[in-house]
């Protein structure tokens, strides 16, 4: 099932890959409008070489309900009902935090893109390989997707008895300034709107993963 759920997935992926492109090659469209700049293929098949690969990466995503399911499924049987909660609860407070961080890391990666190409003098031509180009662009989703969901892991790891509210407690300037320096390595903007659209919201799932900790050990 979860196969089957896979293909159709790379299938609908296949076909929304146009647009797909569309949305990731917009920075390199406005960054042509003041430079000599474009995406290339290296190689004959590389243009659909790169339509299948989105269409896998996007399989996976439009059928991780499916495969989550079959994944807990499988799971289940072998945990206690303690540890059957904790991941009924970890995977219904991740799956939206990591959407929302996935959905943070597109808004941002147009920034990104046009400061980093920005470095180069206006006189030279940015050839841009469209494969390196996508992977950049995942990288950066991925990991600020997987930012907001640490807090999550936070809180399990509380649950579990490994990291009291104490901890997190005295180490709060830390975080802090952990999230600070993560927001501006991944959001090099001229301004520093962006650096705080991520760095607030980060801040404050801490500060609620750091509540429900307490709550936990007072309990």
């Amino acid at each position: 099932r979860a196969a089957v759920a896979l293909a159709a997935g790379a299938v609908a992926g296949f076909l929304l890959s146009e647009p797909i492109l569309e949305v990731l090659r917009a920075p390199i469209v406005e960054l042509a409008a003041s430079r000599d700049a474009s995406l290339n293929y290296e190689v004959v098949t590389g243009a659909f070489d790169l339509r299948l690969r989105i269409a896998l990466y996007a399989g996976i995503a439009l059928s991780s309900p499916v495969w989550l399911a079959e994944l807990l499924g499988f799971l289940a049987p072998g945990l206690t009902g303690r540890e059957r909660r904790y991941a009924f609860g970890f995977l219904a407070a991740a799956v939206p935090l990591f959407a929302a961080g996935c959905a943070a890391g597109l808004m941002l990666f147009p920034h990104m893109v046009s400061l980093l190409a920005g470095f180069a003098s206006s006189e030279d031509s940015s050839v841009l390989s469209a494969s390196e180009y996508v992977d950049f662009v995942l990288k950066v989703v991925l990991a600020t997707g997987i930012a907001f969901v640490l807090p999550v892991v936070l809180v399990v790891l509380n649950l579990l008895g490994i990291l009291p509210a104490a901890t997190l407690a005295r180490s709060w300037r830390v975080v802090v300034i952990a999230i600070v320096l993560f927001s501006a390595m991944f959001t090099p903007a001229a301004d520093l709107l962006s650096m705080f659209l991520i760095a607030l919201p980060m801040t404050a799932l801490f500060l609620v993963a750091w509540l429900i900790a307490w709550l936990h050990d007072g309990r």
